[in-house]
């Protein structure tokens, strides 16, 4: 396989691991926990997983291993460092006893319910080491919830004398991890069950998981394509760049890469939601900025916009709610069946209150009609396919049009429109996800070399250099609370949102009015992966910030 030079440079790279792992470790036990909300119904839901202690590998003696098998699962979208994470736990295995076997399931949880699979060698291994993408045994969308499912993953497991399972993947994936755990605990299968917290969107964690990998690199990424577009808008001055990014349920990535760029816009859905603004608040706040600019002669800016914004405005999403309910059938939990889109146009205003109908109807034809119809595997709006920036920029013109009609702009606007997704999640990892990754994966060894099941992979305080890190486990059952999904209540891992009264959103806050007016742009560059520390090894701006 042709390689770039790139490539083989990184394929020497050894990533550094915290110091409790380069040895022998002993796992110290914390105090028993609970789940974040709805304890009794979690607690009632996961008997056997409830309650179990955080952990934290600390140096120890010594202690000969039996061979253990392995299986391993990349879960959901793509994240920079999943490969980093299967080396460390390969590398990990192999520690325990050389004769341990690690097992790779095809495409995803399918893999392990269809029995497709493969045995993940050093040859193997070695070609991917510090590469991006998931494309060693590639990644799917299963979710593992349903008992045919679990029963029939044991019978592969069982043939190939595995053990333990490691799921990487969000805060979906290891919550069908944490399920899996859960039913094979009850039934004494022997098979241990560990995840590991992946999400270019950064909304999984908490006060155990500092970051979800891949959060790092995306947003490096990302923001090395703003600062670009940013000097270009500086340079050609007569564009507003429209810049959607991805985040469906959170902003940590439009935050962090407006603190990296400094653009003139960036919105937060969670402020929005917080301070109840309509879709013409919104506008009307872009539009008084590109107003400003003009008049001080700059007929150009950038506006970062989350891709889930349109969810969080209180009208459309209790509209969206409203939706995803009478769009489910209540007998199955599946969605409604209808013979065209007409049909389902029409089902859906016959259906609805009054006061939601009059909020679709009030939305731009196409807007409406993709609400209306375009679903997600899970049954839900698919948010992701509104062209928010084209909607944002389009509504804009018109509002300065009056504007101008009214006397109060005085300038040209121009637009061009960009959207920000799959560019990141397969890049190359970071030296900090490089090393995050791999120490997660090395980790899940240890928790399962220490007969841990229904944990979570976790390693803290990796702001500092990464001999300091912290490694452990976290309960999977500590992050969960009761939510409302597709027309039932479901057991699911709590989401992370921007916090409003967090240091990272109070930084861009305490600043944004200054990059509004001026042009004070930032232009990060590419990726480093080799040179001074200060330019290669540094985390987000959002990790420096929250933990200070």
């Amino acid at each position: 396989m042709e390689k770039s030079a790139l490539q083989i440079a990184r394929a020497a790279y050894q990533p550094k691991l915290p110091k409790a792992l380069q040895g022998p470790v002993v796992a110290c036990e914390g105090a028993a926990t609970q789940s974040v909300g709805d304890q009794d119904k979690i607690r009632e839901l996961f008997p056997n997983t409830y309650g179990l202690p955080v952990i934290e590998f600390v140096p120890g003696e010594a202690k000969q291993f039996e061979p253990i098998n392995v299986g391993v699962i990349l879960s959901g979208g793509q994240a920079p460092g999943g490969h980093n994470v299967i080396s460390g736990l390969f590398d990990g295995v192999k520690s325990i006893n050389p004769a341990s076997k690690l097992y790779g399931f095809i495409l995803g949880p399918g893999g392990l319910v269809d029995h497709k699979y493969m045995e993940l060698t050093s040859d193997i291994i070695d070609e991917y080491r510090n590469t991006g993408g998931f494309d060693i045994i590639g990644s799917g969308r299963t979710k593992l919830e349903k008992v045919d499912q679990f029963e029939k993953g044991i019978e592969i497991l069982r043939e190939l004398g595995i053990k333990a399972l490691v799921i990487i993947g969000g805060d979906d994936s290891n919550t069908n991890a944490c399920v899996l755990a859960e039913y094979y605990a009850a039934k004494n299968y022997g098979v241990q069950v560990i995840g590991c917290p992946k999400t270019i969107d950064g909304d999984l964690k908490n006060e155990q998981i500092e970051t979800s990998f891949g959060f790092d690199t995306a947003c490096k990424t990302y923001s090395e394509l703003i600062g670009n577009i940013q000097r270009d808008c500086n340079s050609a001055r007569k564009y507003w760049h429209f810049i959607k990014l991805m985040g469906r349920s959170a902003s940590h990535i439009a935050l962090e890469c407006a603190l990296q760029t400094q653009p003139n816009v960036c919105l937060v859905s969670e402020e929005v939601e917080q301070k109840e603004m309509s879709l013409d608040d919104v506008v009307n706040y872009i539009a008084n900025i590109v107003a400003a600019r003009a008049a001080d002669g700059n007929n150009f800016g950038t506006v970062l916009i989350p891709e889930g914004l349109i969810e969080f405005i209180p009208a459309i999403k209790k509209l969206i709610r409203e939706l995803n309910e009478v769009l489910t059938d209540p007998a199955t939990g599946e969605p409604r069946e209808f013979a065209n889109a007409e049909e389902q146009i029409a089902f859906v205003k016959g259906s609805i209150a009054a006061d939601n109908l009059a909020v679709l109807e009030s939305l731009p034809e196409d807007v409406a009609r993709q609400l209306c119809l375009d679903r997600d595997p899970h049954g839900n709006v698919q948010v992701s396919l509104i062209e928010t920036e084209k909607l944002l920029s389009r509504m804009v013109a018109k509002r300065l049009a009056a504007m101008k009609a009214e006397g109060k702009y005085v300038g040209k606007f121009s637009t061009q429109h960009h959207f920000f997704g799959y560019e990141g999640r397969c890049a190359a990892p970071s030296n900090y996800d490089a090393d995050y990754c791999y120490s997660l994966g090395y980790n899940a060894s240890r928790l399962i070399a220490n007969g841990k099941t229904g944990y979570m992979s976790i390693v803290k305080n990796t702001t500092a250099p990464a001999a300091e890190w912290v490694a452990g486990g976290v309960p999977i059952t500590m992050m969960m609370n009761i939510e409302r999904r597709n027309g039932a209540d479901k057991p699911v891992i709590r989401k992370a949102l921007v916090e409003l009264d967090g240091a990272p959103f109070k930084y861009f806050a305490a600043h944004r009015e200054d990059w509004a007016r001026r042009t004070a742009y930032v232009y990060p560059g590419p990726i480093q992966y080799f040179g001074p520390a200060e330019v290669c090894d540094q985390c987000t701006k959002t990790l420096k910030l929250e933990q200070a």
